[in-house]
C-alpha cells in the first residue's frame, strides 16, 4: 500500500509537470479568462459544493473539532462568492509571467535581461479551510504553474468538490486538467511523498498549524516557503489614543479568530494601564473573549491569570493574553523573543515611538494604528493569497503571484563567442 501511495503521488506529480508546461507558455487573455470561467461556475455549483462541506461539518461535528475549526471549514454561499470573488480579483491583476526585472546591453553588444518565469510545479499541503483549494488554484494558474493539493481529512469532501469544478473548467479551457489535482488526504505519508519528490516538485507550501509547518519544514527535500503561524501582538503605547486602541483590539481579536492574522497578546504600556486595561477586558468580554492577565492586568480587571504557556500561544480561539509593561523597549524585547514572525501592531500618536517599533520589530508586517486583520494577500491588493511567508528568503509577507514565479536570464546576441583566457 506504501508502494502504492508513493507511486499515486510521484505519478500525479509527473503529470503536473507535463500540464505545466502548457500553462508556462499560455498568454495573460487565457489565464485571465479560464479564472473568470472557473469563478462563475463555482457560483453555479454552489448547491453541491456546500452539500459536500455540510458532510464534511457533520463528520466534523461528530468529531468534537470545535468551534473555530468548524468556522475555519465551513462553506456558505456567502463564502463561496467571496471565493469566486478571489478569483476574479486574481485576473484582473497584472502577470507576472515574462516581466523584466532588470536588463542592460552589455559594451559588447551582448543584451541582458531577468525575466520572471513560472516556478512548474507547486505543492500546497494545508489544513481545514477549503477556500485555500480555490486560492491556491488560482494563483498558481495565473502565475502558469500546476498545482498539487494536499488538503486535510477533515475538508475532503469539499475539496472534491471543488477541484471537480475546477477540473472540469480547465477541460473546457482547452487546458490540461492535471494542472490542478488533489491527492490523498487520509496517510499522512502522502504528505512525505509530496515533499521529498525533489525533480518532480519545485516548491511546497505548508499553510497550517505550528506543527504541520515545523515537519515539513525539517523533513523537506523540495525547496520550501515557511508560512502561516501567527503569535501576533498588540502594543498599546503610553501615548497611543485609548479608543482608537479599543478598536483596533476588539477587530485585531474578534473579527475572525481563527485566523493566523489575529491577535493572541496585547501589550499595556504601564503609564496607560489604569485606564486601558478596565475597559479593554470588558469590551473583549462582550465579544466572548478570555483574557488571560499577568498578574499587573489582573489587579486592574477580572481576568484568568496567565501563565508562562500564555505568551507562546497561538490560541485560533477567543482568548487572548494580556501584560502590562513599562516601556516600549520591554514590548520589543518580549515580541522578540515569543512573537512568530508574522504581524505585529503598535497603537502611538508618537511618531518617533511608532518609528522605532517599526524599526526594531522582526516581522513579515508590522501595523502601526491598524488592526493586524489587515495582514491579508486581499487587503493588500494582491488578490487571494496563497499563504503568509514568515521566512525572509524569497518571499516574505502575504504571498501573491509575484512570489509564485523565479526568474530566468535570457542573452541575446550576435555570433558573441567569449574569448580564451
Amino acid at each position: 500500500m506504501t508502494d502504492d501511495l508513493r507511486e499515486q503521488v510521484h505519478e500525479a506529480a509527473r503529470r503536473a509537470r507535463v500540464a505545466a508546461k502548457v500553462l508556462a507558455t499560455a498568454n495573460t487573455q487565457r489565464k485571465n479568462t479560464l479564472l473568470l470561467a472557473m469563478a462563475d461556475a463555482l457560483e453555479a455549483n454552489a448547491d453541491d459544493i456546500m452539500a459536500a462541506n455540510e458532510r464534511d461539518l457533520a463528520a466534523g461535528r461528530e468529531a468534537n473539532i470545535g468551534d473555530a475549526l468548524l468556522d475555519r471549514l465551513a462553506l456558505n454561499e456567502k463564502r463561496i462568492g467571496g471565493i469566486a470573488d478571489g478569483l476574479r480579483s486574481v485576473a484582473g491583476l497584472p502577470d507576472p509571467v515574462g516581466d523584466v526585472r532588470r536588463g542592460s546591453t552589455l559594451p559588447n553588444g551582448l543584451e541582458l535581461r531577468q525575466v520572471q518565469v513560472p516556478l512548474g510545479v507547486v505543492g500546497m499541503i494545508y489544513e481545514g479551510r477549503p477556500n485555500v483549494t480555490v486560492d491556491a488554484a488560482g494563483l498558481a494558474l495565473k502565475s502558469g504553474n500546476a498545482v498539487l493539493l494536499r488538503g486535510s481529512s477533515s475538508a475532503e469532501q469539499s475539496n472534491i468538490a471543488l477541484v471537480k469544478v475546477l477540473r472540469e473548467v480547465l477541460a473546457d479551457n482547452d487546458f490540461p486538467a492535471d494542472a490542478v489535482q488533489l491527492l490523498p488526504c487520509h496517510d499522512r505519508a502522502s504528505v512525505q511523498y509530496l515533499i521529498t519528490a525533489r525533480g518532480l516538485v519545485d516548491l511546497v507550501i505548508p499553510r497550517g498549524g505550528a506543527g504541520l509547518i515545523s515537519a515539513v519544514v525539517q523533513q523537506a527535500t523540495v525547496p520550501t516557503i515557511e508560512t502561516g503561524v501567527g503569535n501576533c501582538h498588540v502594543y498599546v503605547d503610553r501615548n497611543a489614543d485609548l479608543d482608537m486602541a479599543h478598536r483596533i483590539l476588539i477587530n485585531s481579536k474578534a473579527r475572525r479568530p481563527s485566523v493566523c492574522n489575529a491577535a493572541e497578546t496585547v501589550l499595556v504600556h504601564a503609564d496607560v494601564a489604569e485606564n486601558f486595561v478596565p475597559e479593554a477586558v470588558r469590551q473583549l468580554a462582550a465579544h466572548g473573549v478570555t483574557v488571560h492577565g499577568d498578574k499587573r492586568a489582573a489587579e486592574l480587571a477580572d481576568v484568568v491569570p496567565a501563565v508562562d504557556a500564555d505568551w507562546d500561544t497561538e490560541y485560533l480561539s477567543l482568548d487572548i493574553a494580556m501584560r502590562v509593561v513599562d516601556s516600549l523597549d520591554e514590548a520589543v524585547e518580549h515580541i522578540g523573543q515569543h512573537g512568530s514572525g508574522h504581524t505585529e501592531a503598535i497603537v502611538s500618536d508618537d511618531v518617533r515611538a511608532a518609528r522605532d517599533f517599526v524599526a526594531r520589530v522582526d516581522a513579515a508586517a508590522v501595523m502601526v494604528n491598524a488592526a493586524t486583520s489587515f495582514t491579508d494577500g486581499g487587503e493588500f491588493g494582491l488578490g487571494a493569497e496563497i499563504g503568509i511567508s514568515t521566512q525572509k528568503l524569497h518571499a516574505r509577507g502575504p504571498m501573491g503571484l509575484a512570489e509564485l514565479t523565479s526568474t530566468k536570464w535570457v542573452v541575446w546576441g550576435d555570433g558573441h563567442v567569449r574569448p580564451s583566457s
